[in-house]
C-alpha cells in the first residue's frame, strides 16, 4: 500500500507536529513544540538513540514511529522499543501500522543482536490496546511504572 523508510531531516518539523497531536489525543497534553523539536533532532544527530521510520501514502508522510534501543543482560542482546506512533487520522484503520510494525518485525528477526519489540501504550487507549493485541503483542506480562522530572 505504502512506503516505509527511515525519516529524513526535512521530515522533522512533520514528525514534530505528529507528536504534538499525538500528546493531545492520547493525553490531552499540550507539549512545547520546540522541545520536541530539540528532542527529535537529538536523535537524528545520535543514531544510538532511536531511528524514527516514516510511512509515505503517494508521497505524502501518513505516519511514523520511532524505535529506540533498551539492552537486556537476561536476553544478552537488544530490545526495540516502539514509540511515538501515529497516523494521520483519514489513514486509521488502513493497515499502517501494521505494516510500520511488520517492518520493524523484520528488522529485529533478521538481526541476531536483536530480540525483541516492546511498546508502552497509555492505559485508556483502549482502540491502540486492540490493535498492539491483534499484531500478536502481549500486554499482560508487565506494568509500566515511571518518574519522570
Amino acid at each position: 500500500m505504502g512506503v516505509i523508510r527511515n525519516a529524513r531531516n526535512e521530515e522533522i518539523s512533520v514528525i514534530a507536529d505528529f507528536q504534538l497531536l499525538m500528546a493531545r489525543e492520547t493525553e490531552g497534553l499540550q507539549l512545547d513544540k520546540g522541545t520536541i523539536l530539540k528532542g527529535i533532532e537529538s536523535v537524528f544527530n545520535d543514531p544510538n538513540k532511536g531511528q524514527y521510520y516514516v510511512y509515505l501514502i503517494d508521497n505524502e508522510l501518513v505516519g511514523c514511529l520511532l524505535t529506540t534501543p533498551e539492552w537486556s543482560e537476561w536476553r544478552n542482546g537488544t530490545v526495540l522499543w516502539i514509540q511515538s506512533v501515529y497516523v494521520k487520522e483519514p489513514f486509521r484503520g488502513m493497515g499502517v501500522f501494521k505494516e510500520l510494525y511488520e517492518h520493524i518485525q523484520a528488522i529485529v528477526s533478521q538481526n541476531s543482536n536483536l530480540v525483541g519489540i516492546r511498546l508502552y501504550v497509555e492505559k485508556e487507549n483502549i482502540n491502540a490496546q486492540k490493535v498492539y493485541k491483534k499484531m500478536g503483542m502481549n500486554g499482560d506480562h508487565y506494568k509500566l511504572f515511571e518518574w519522570l522530572k
